[in-house]
């Protein structure tokens, strides 16, 4: 009996010690930021817009992280209701991720994102404003 509770106290302290080990390994999604290339960007039906996900834990891109969700508006005009597609396109550098959109209008446009990091549990989300100019 008292090599039964010997065990399962060792037990309890592993499988606790395991738990906070892998808890420690993730990084909070706090810890990664969307950085706008180009804060202007020509409006129009082609326009670009290029992002840079980053740990800022390190400062260094993160490169293969999945982007699934995207939403462009008007909000910092006050025309929140006014949204345009976005379609993400290949991009040639590592941790830039790259999008066209219809920037139909001059003025600022909020783009919202959604990620998952490889090896992160948790959503990554975060936003950044774009002017356009004509």
């Amino acid at each position: 009996m008292k090599n039964s509770k010997s065990l399962s106290r060792a037990l309890l302290a592993t499988i606790t010690y395991a738990a906070l080990s892998l808890s420690n390994a993730y990084a909070a999604p706090q810890d990664y930021e969307f950085q706008l290339l180009s804060s202007e960007v020509t409006k129009g039906p082609t326009a670009e817009v290029s992002v840079r996900l980053v740990d800022k834990r390190t400062g260094a891109a993160v490169s293969d992280a999945v982007i699934f969700t995207t939403r462009m508006d008007m909000a910092p005009e006050g025309m929140e209701m006014m949204a345009t597609p976005v379609e993400e396109v290949p991009s040639q550098q590592p941790g830039t991720y790259k999008f066209k959109t219809n920037l139909s209008m001059e003025g600022g446009w909020r783009f919202q994102l959604g990620a998952k990091v490889q090896g992160e549990g948790e959503t990554v989300q975060g936003e950044v404003v774009v002017k356009a100019t004509p």
